[in-house]
């Protein structure tokens, strides 16, 4: 995939002027640009200070705040506040609470209390987007927007309100047009579960026992569809009302409800929140990871966002939170390793980051973020990542002398690595095994792939895919007619995993048994599929098999058999099928046979060290806390412009 050529990296950070004394504020300005900081997010939760009664508004002190913010040279990122309604606005009108599953209310107190379906919430949504617009819309400060803020977040896109089930309703109508349709589409003879028109319909929630897949499976589409919407609606009035600024929307960290791809087609940049402290004790690591990298973060989680989100904006894309320190929400919240926030800012920035924009300024003394920490503590003094990020904007300015390609060149990976959210969302649905989740995996062969020195691009179905040198599908089980074709046409080795092609639109077996279409390209079926518990593991040749393994009929010879003789990895031509999840080293020795086949040079790298090439600068990061070298990887006559061959703990070296 070609990417647009970037700008020279910027530092940023996200800042509340409402919560603190004016007094405060030229002061905090100029402690910014002392910092190495040249854009600064403001207003994303301001709504109660801009209007702070129906139809009166407060301009004064935004007015001041960007005004003194702009006078200390600072490029502004100012927000559309509708993520946090004021409370007049949910009295007015109580039915725009989006509810839960059960039928509970998303009450006042908190953020993101809305339902996309609201119609009236939309009307107020788009009208102080259109007052915030009109009065900055045009300022010289002001050179990007962000819609809203962190869409889904608290588990927030899907909504069992009255508002999303009419237009549900009215969504299903429009795609299937008869209700005979849906019902064969959905299967609904069984369990005599047919409707005679699309009113009878409710939300899948509160049944019995599962849900029709089918049904649930249109109703995230749905669900995904009215978040895209409602982006899309604040996206017309910015660009009518302040054009030539970028617009952005902060999406997060291994959060999957809605299409990204979708949303962002209406954004010029995908920025995204990245804390890989709290992402690392929140999702499915392992104990032992927790503990190992419990202060620096698994090395794979922010550089997969950042190849992800690089995927999303189509070359372009920010990191607009990065984490400085502790943070408050994740079951636990050690302080990270000292030099981290250097290496997750520089690691960013070799992945192509734009800007890289640190959550907060300051640490607020009150409310619900207080044990959150910031560039500052709340005394105003410098908390321990001020000084780290004054080392980033030192080492951006090294770099700036260099070759243009070196700065601005966006990556260029060999590596296409093929990551659908609808994947997930059918995975989410009917997993057949605990545990088994089309993003973890698709994060566990970017992990593996990137264990070996290789750079990544995550793409989406619909991506191009010539130029490439490898090209992984490790789990789509809807497979579109426009990819089968892409696949039948390259030459380049590929990988296909367990699950794809095992599912049609409508979240049937295929007729011809899974892969589906894909049995024009490998001539194999499923026939039976087992998931395995944690220790029931099925052994190979130097490699196990674990979660989930597949029965197959073909007759292609396999490539890797378990002990007992069943194939478990298939190849014609230039196309492999792997019918099952392996292991962490199984799947390490899969990559490395199929980079070694696409004439990728691999990498020794030391446990926890991880490399990324930037135009003519190449990357080291060491993710342990302890010393490595790595002497091995780095060439004789490197210069090194930051580090050396031995690396300390959170330590970074890059050389030409």
């Amino acid at each position: 995939m070609t990417y647009p050529v970037r700008k020279t990296p910027r530092l940023g950070v996200c800042y509340y002027p409402e919560h603190w004394p004016r007094e405060w504020w030229r002061d905090d300005a100029q402690r910014m640009r002392e910092m190495g900081l040249s854009q600064v997010r403001i207003g994303e939760f301001a709504w109660s200070r801009i209007e702070p009664a129906p139809g009166r508004f407060d301009w004064s002190w935004l007015d001041e705040a960007i005004e003194v913010l702009h006078d200390a040279g600072l490029s502004i990122v100012l927000c559309t506040p509708t993520a946090t309604p004021p409370k007049w606005l949910v009295d007015s009108m109580p039915d725009m609470l989006a509810l839960d599953a059960e039928g509970r209310p998303r009450r006042f107190g908190s953020r993101r209390h809305y339902c996309f379906s609201h119609q009236g919430y939309r009307v107020e949504s788009q009208r102080i987007t259109r007052a915030i617009a009109e009065r900055y819309g045009r300022h010289p400060a002001v050179i990007a927007w962000q819609t809203d803020n962190e869409y889904g977040c608290h588990n927030t896109t899907l909504s069992w309100s009255a508002s999303a089930l009419r237009d549900f309703r009215l969504w299903l109508a429009k795609h299937y047009t008869d209700i005979r349709a849906l019902n064969d589409a959905w299967g609904n003879v069984f369990w005599s579960m047919e409707y005679s028109s699309f009113e009878q319909i409710d939300l899948p929630a509160l049944t019995v026992t599962e849900a029709n897949p089918a049904h649930v499976l249109d109703f995230r589409r749905f669900s995904s569809a009215q978040v895209a919407s409602f982006n899309a609606e604040q996206c017309r009035i910015l660009r009518t009302l302040s054009p030539g600024r970028d617009i952005t929307h902060n999406f997060m960290g291994f959060v999957t409800d809605f299409d990204h791809h979708a949303v962002a087609a209406d954004l010029d940049v995908a920025a995204w929140d990245s804390y890989p402290l709290g992402f690392l004790e929140q999702f499915w690591f392992s104990d032992a990871e927790k503990l190992r990298y419990a202060r620096q973060g698994h090395p794979d989680i922010a550089a997969f966002h950042h190849d992800l989100y690089r995927g999303v904006g189509r070359g372009r894309w920010w990191v607009m939170e990065q984490q400085p320190g502790p943070v408050n929400w994740a079951r636990f919240n050690p302080a990270p390793l000292p030099g981290m926030v250097r290496l997750w800012s520089l690691e960013a920035i070799a992945h192509g980051a734009e800007v890289v924009s640190y959550f907060r300024w300051r640490q607020a003394p009150f409310a619900q973020e207080q044990m959150h920490a910031g560039l500052l503590r709340p005394d105003r003094e410098d908390d321990v990542a001020a000084a780290e990020v004054r080392e980033v904007a030192a080492a951006i300015a090294a770099f700036r002398p260099l070759d243009t390609s070196s700065v601005v060149g966006a990556p260029s990976p060999r590596v296409a690595l093929i990551f659908d959210y609808l994947a997930q969302w059918v995975t989410d649905i009917q997993p057949q095994g605990a545990g088994f989740s089309a993003l973890q995996l698709t994060f566990e062969w970017y992990s593996a792939i990137r264990q070996l020195g290789i750079d990544v691009d995550i793409v989406p179905p619909a991506a191009k895919l010539d130029g490439y040198s490898l090209i992984l599908v490790p789990c789509l089980p809807i497979i579109d007619e426009r990819l089968r074709q892409r696949l039948d046409a390259v030459t380049v080795p590929v990988l296909i995993g367990a699950r794809t092609g095992s599912k049609t639109q409508h979240f049937r077996i295929p007729a011809a048994l899974p892969p589906g279409s894909l049995q024009d390209l490998l001539p194999l079926r499923v026939t039976r599929v087992e998931s395995l518990r944690a220790g029931l593991i099925e052994s190979g040749d130097g490699f196990n098999v674990r979660l989930w393994f597949e029965h197959l009929e073909t007759d292609l010879p396999a490539e890797w058999t378990l002990s007992d003789g069943r194939g478990v990895l298939y190849r014609r031509k230039n196309l492999r099928y792997l019918a099952g999840v392996l292991d962490e080293s199984g799947l390490r020795r899969l990559m490395t046979t199929l980079a070694a086949e696409a004439g990728l040079p691999v990498e020794r790298l030391p446990e926890g060290v991880r490399l990324r090439r930037l135009g003519s600068l190449r990357f080291a990061f060491n993710y342990n806390s302890h010393s490595v070298s790595i002497r091995d990887v780095l060439p004789r006559s490197a210069d090194c412009l930051m580090g050396s061959a031995e690396l300390g703990p959170a330590a970074v070296a890059v050389w030409r």
